[in-house]
């Protein structure tokens, strides 16, 4: 059983601790424990009925209707605005519930509800990469633990690998090779994965080499495959950004390089004249058909 603090509530749920307070006081939409201090202190129950007020509250619901709600009803509207194609919004809030509860069909259901009604690329897009940058907040700010991090983190590229798997080995008659790593140290694999699969529907040829590469292995494969182009996604080694891509584009002065959105201003207008770039999937595809 999770506890949380007024803060933890406010990162997870993005309402503001002092709204949190009056809503509390003037409508009893939670009631929290207190500590032998006085201190607030909140329940995964509390959470998960403070994320679905949160929900509908932005969907237009007026919080004196909502506090009139039982906690059966609260959920039933979420579930039904999760289902409407066009709420992001409910859709994101309700994976971060099945990520806090570790409810993996619940979370597998959200994500294949989604995928089905948008289409595999236009949810990733719109649906969870938006909800693992929330993720990525919450567990930097220590409001989610790293195992209900690696918990999504490992039924996403489930899912990605899966249809990487399904997908058709048709080649363009002009495609190119595509080889994408994460370089040392970078284990976040999800984006370069995506890639990977818009790659290959591109119809051009992939070698992956994952996560945790050291730069010599990727060199000897780029060798050894004859790769025209080169992917990788830097973000979790910014410190080293400048000097890593410099190396990067040395050895392989021959090839285009392209890199996933993630550097800051000042890296990035000093990019090497063979590194690119792709802030977004559209970016990614022109320069990988250039």
């Amino acid at each position: 059983m999770g506890i949380y603090t007024i803060k933890d509530l406010e990162g997870l749920s993005g309402i503001k601790a002092h709204t949190i307070r009056i809503w509390e006081k003037r409508y009893g939409i939670i009631n929290p424990a207190r500590t032998d201090t006085n201190r607030r202190i909140y329940s995964d129950d509390d959470l998960r009925k403070l994320i679905n007020v949160s929900v509908l509250n932005k969907s237009g619901f007026k919080i004196s209707k909502i506090a009139s709600l039982t906690d059966k009803q609260l959920h039933e509207k979420v579930s039904l605005l999760a289902r409407d194609v066009n709420r992001t919004d409910a859709q994101i809030e309700s994976l971060i519930i099945t990520m806090i509860n570790l409810d993996e069909q619940s979370f597998d259901d959200l994500l294949t509800r989604s995928i089905i009604n948008m289409g595999f690329e236009n949810a990733f897009t719109t649906i969870i990469f938006p909800f693992l940058r929330r993720v990525g907040t919450l567990w930097l700010t220590g409001s989610i633990t790293p195992a209900q991090e690696h918990f999504v983190s490992n039924l996403i590229r489930q899912k990605l690998i899966s249809n990487i798997d399904a997908q058709s080995a048709d080649r363009k008659a002009d495609a190119s090779k595509v080889l994408l790593f994460l370089p040392e140290n970078e284990l976040h694999e999800i984006g370069i994965l995506f890639y990977n699969y818009i790659s290959r529907r591109e119809g051009h040829e992939v070698l992956y080499l994952g996560a945790h590469t050291p730069l010599e292995s990727v060199e000897l494969s780029a060798e050894i495959w004859a790769a025209d182009i080169i992917v990788t996604d830097i973000s979790s080694c910014r410190s080293e950004a400048d000097e890593y891509l410099k190396r990067l584009s040395l050895i392989f002065s021959g090839q285009m390089i392209i890199i996933r959105g993630g550097t800051d201003e000042t890296i990035k207008s000093k990019l090497p004249a063979n590194i690119f770039q792709a802030d977004s999937v559209d970016d990614y595809i022109k320069l990988l058909n250039k």
